[in-house]
């Protein structure tokens, strides 16, 4: 076994979240999960149909958006890391920004320059560059994790309320910061794998550690944890090189782990349901099913399946007991969740360009699957035990789109290096 745990707790009373039904608050909406039950969503636009309005944004980012209230919020970086921009890393800034949910105006922008020297611009973080975090929302702040810069909060008008740092240091592959933000309680939950091989809760109200954990065996986790209610305990999953852990929400202790085939590095976020937590991930990878709820080592007892199906980037959602992702090659998988047999792959009609052509996760919306390409437009397709194509929607931009859409109020908001997108049924 890989981990070495060295836990520090700071007891903390905890808050009761607020919850917002129409709001996207964080990565995947939702408790993480890549759903929404929102019916009214288009499965069809272009430049010329459907599209309530797009925003030019002033820097690029692979993080996706977020929506609270009437406001859509959005992280990216500019001054170092892009093709027209020569300067150095004393130029780089990172961004959050305030946008109209209605019309696309930008209401305010927070900039941050760069506090600590990043990775630099080479090899696989041009893939993703130093926006790549989601940020996460309670309704009354923002939080967002810049990487070697650190944990900020800003309140709903772009006033910055506190900033943490939570390592400076970086992995052998130098290949940056990726994980988003989840909340529990009071608690900001960060996967700090690159920055420190740390596990951070921060208390919101001023960013103080609530607890950490270290584990030289986090290295190489880019994924965003995943909250899970397990009788009287919420536990905390992380997939890691190798293995699945998952740690007392509330503490940071470990509670239990199992051995997988999730090998060398971990991007892809898990999903849940009925206790059964579901994994994918690694270079050779593999795909893993196994139930929450245990204590040491449960690699024997609690793997429901294991299977050979994988995604290198990209996450999967989970809809009517089946698992469905398109990996970063454009292939398109079902699984059947209740034994990991596989139903069906099917290749895209997408052009790769001799790369990677997902990097975004798949979401249902209304009962639909939408799969964001990064440069071929966003695939719709049907759920079900044969794959089955709606619609095909391009717009005219040539930038790189990595982020995962949100859904509120009957839209979708879709970002690109370049723009926002607020797609929706035109009235």
């Amino acid at each position: 076994m890989m981990l070495r745990f060295f836990p520090t707790v700071l007891v903390m009373c905890c808050l009761q979240q607020t919850t917002f039904s129409a709001d996207f608050l964080q990565f995947r909406g939702e408790s993480g999960q890549g759903r929404s039950a929102q019916t009214d969503v288009p499965t069809t636009w272009s430049d010329a149909s459907n599209l309530l309005w797009k925003a030019e944004l002033s820097g690029r980012g692979s993080s996706s958006p977020i929506v609270v209230g009437d406001r859509v919020f959005v992280t990216a970086y500019a001054g170092y890391g892009n093709a027209d921009q020569s300067g150095g890393q004393d130029k780089l800034v990172r961004e959050l920004i305030c946008f109209n949910l209605e019309d696309g105006k930008q209401i305010w922008k927070a900039t941050v320059g760069n506090q600590q020297r990043e990775d630099v611009y080479q090899g696989f973080i041009t893939e993703h560059g130093y926006a790549t975090s989601t940020p996460v929302s309670d309704g009354e702040f923002i939080y967002v994790f810049y990487g070697k810069s650190g944990v900020l909060a800003f309140d709903m008008a772009g006033k910055q309320q506190w900033h943490v740092n939570v390592g400076t240091e970086s992995a052998q592959r130098r290949w940056g910061s990726a994980p988003s933000l989840v909340l529990h309680q009071n608690k900001i939950i960060v996967n700090a794998s690159d920055e420190s091989q740390t596990m951070f809760a921060l208390n919101k109200k001023d960013g103080s550690v609530a607890w950490k954990a270290e584990a030289a065996g986090l290295e190489n986790s880019f994924n965003t944890p995943l909250l899970v209610k397990s009788g009287e305990r919420t536990e905390l999953i992380v997939a890691v090189p190798w293995e699945i852990w998952s740690l007392d929400a509330d503490t940071g202790k470990l509670l239990w782990y199992t051995e997988t085939d999730l090998d060398n590095n971990v991007s892809p976020s898990m999903v849940e349901k009925n206790g059964v937590v579901y994994a994918i991930g690694g270079r050779s990878g593999g795909s893993i099913a196994v139930r929450v709820g245990g204590q040491g080592d449960v690699s024997k007892t609690h793997v429901v399946w294991r299977g050979d199906a994988s995604s290198y980037v990209p996450s999967p959602v989970l809809y009517e007991d089946r698992l469905y992702w398109v990996n970063d090659r454009g292939i398109a998988h079902c699984i059947n969740a209740k034994t990991g047999a596989l139903v069906y792959q099917h290749r895209l009609d997408i052009k790769s360009g001799g790369g990677r052509s997902f990097y975004a996760s798949v979401i249902v919306i209304g009962g639909k699957i939408y799969a964001v390409s990064r440069f071929n437009g966003t695939i719709v397709y049907e759920p079900g035990d044969e794959f089955k194509q709606i619609a095909k929607n391009q717009l005219s931009d040539e930038a790189m789109f990595n982020a995962s859409p949100a859904v509120a109020e009957g839209k979708i908001l879709i970002r690109s290096d370049s723009h926002l997108y607020c797609i929706g049924t035109k009235k």
